[in-house]
């Protein structure tokens, strides 16, 4: 029996690994949620799984959760010090880190200094920090499990052929829902347009950076401190099918590649039973009906966020926090009406022009960074919470 601690529970990844458990109540137990504000879903989830502590964003939120509530039994808390009682509770074996953004980065960090097995889905955090993160997991001899599609088929693939000979890692990446969108074009992409992804079905901020390429960007940088990489031993490649998750390359010119349907489900199940597989519901992979695979490069003229991505990963210390700070607050202006689709990239490049580079020594100076840019960014373009909807 797991025991489980999950950091977004009402999020698209929380609830499919609420649903996982349910499925394999033997196999699991839910011993602690953080959520935001959707309070009805949460107080569904509580009722369902009986855990033993829940986060709420603020202090409000939890005394609506109990009245909701009404005595099942679960510890209440709110704000960033209940995040972190969810992320260490001492009965939890692992920590699905799941919150969308730099608000995953602290509880993450916290899991990881408290000894707990991350299962990650949280990319923002590695990409910030992930050199502080990944020096305290091996202090800590604990695992960090990627929840990400395409890290779990490089894990995977690394898990059989090991890293001695190994040349370069392919991450492979849909191209979203513009791939064949002339550049033209681009600058009149409505929210709904980039929300609705051809292959995936995600959560709003990652369904855009699917939509700009960020995602794969920042893919990139998470990859290199999952996995211990050079920048120059990772590549991307456009797969449009999605059936390709990634692919590990080796010197003598082999490749592994780890296959499946496009379902965040087999990732997400895979990194709560490591290093055990359970059987599922999940259909199988027909590779008579999918027909054919497609690959293509990356078109970096009318996706430029994948080479600000790399560039900000060579620069490093604050650089990556920069890139991911002013990602994020573009996405919001963008999802909100301020800007146009085409500004998302650029607000990034001027971000990572405008800021002078410093070493990386804490949590806390990656927060220092991220903070300076969100500021700079939401004085020139206003909060992406008083934008029009």
């Amino acid at each position: 029996m797991k025991r489980i601690a999950i950091l977004g529970s009402t999020g698209s990844i929380g609830k499919q690994a609420l649903a996982l458990a349910a499925r394999h109540p033997d196999c699991f137990r839910i011993v602690s949620l953080a959520a935001r504000d959707n309070l009805d879903l949460l107080a569904e989830q509580v009722r369902a799984f009986r855990p033993a502590l829940v986060s709420v964003a603020t202090a409000e939120a939890a005394a609506a959760l109990r009245s909701r509530l009404d005595g099942a039994g679960a510890e209440i808390v709110s704000g960033e010090p209940g995040l972190l009682q969810v992320a260490t509770h001492p009965e939890a074996d692992l920590v699905l880190s799941a919150v969308v953004g730099t608000a995953g980065l602290l509880p993450t960090f916290a899991a990881v200094h408290a000894g707990k097995a991350v299962a990650l889905a949280n990319k923002e955090a590695l990409v910030s920090a992930g050199e502080l993160i990944t020096a305290e997991a091996a202090r800590r001899g604990v695992r960090l499990l990627p929840v990400d599609s395409e890290h779990s088929a490089i894990f995977q693939c690394l898990e059989r052929g090991g890293t001695t000979s190994l040349r370069s890692v392919i991450l492979t990446g849909s191209g979203g829902p513009f791939r064949t969108r002339p550049k033209a074009d681009l600058e009149s992409v409505t929210p709904g347009e980039a929300l609705r992804h051809p292959r995936w079905s995600m959560g709003k901020k990652i369904s855009i950076d699917s939509a700009t390429l960020m995602n794969k960007g920042l893919e990139v940088i998470e990859a290199r401190w999952l996995f211990g990489l050079s920048l120059d031993a990772i590549r991307v490649l456009i797969h449009p099918e999605s059936i390709v998750h990634s692919l590990v390359e080796y010197v003598d010119g082999s490749l592994l590649a780890q296959l499946g349907i496009t379902d965040m489900g087999l990732p997400i199940l895979y990194a709560l039973t490591y290093p055990e597989r359970l059987p599922n519901h999940f259909p199988a992979l027909d590779l008579a009906r999918v027909g054919s695979l497609t690959f293509e490069e990356v078109d970096h003229d009318r996706f430029p966020c994948v080479g600000y991505a790399y560039a900000a990963a060579r620069a490093g210390g604050t650089a990556p926090a920069v890139l991911n700070a002013a990602n994020e607050v573009a996405v919001g202006l963008f999802l909100r009406d301020a800007i146009p689709f085409t500004a998302i990239p650029r607000l990034v490049a001027e971000a990572l022009d405008r800021h002078p580079v410093r070493p990386v020594r804490s949590v806390e100076e990656v927060l220092a960074a991220d903070g300076e840019v969100r500021a700079a960014l939401l004085a020139r373009y206003g909060s992406p919470l008083a934008a029009r909807a």
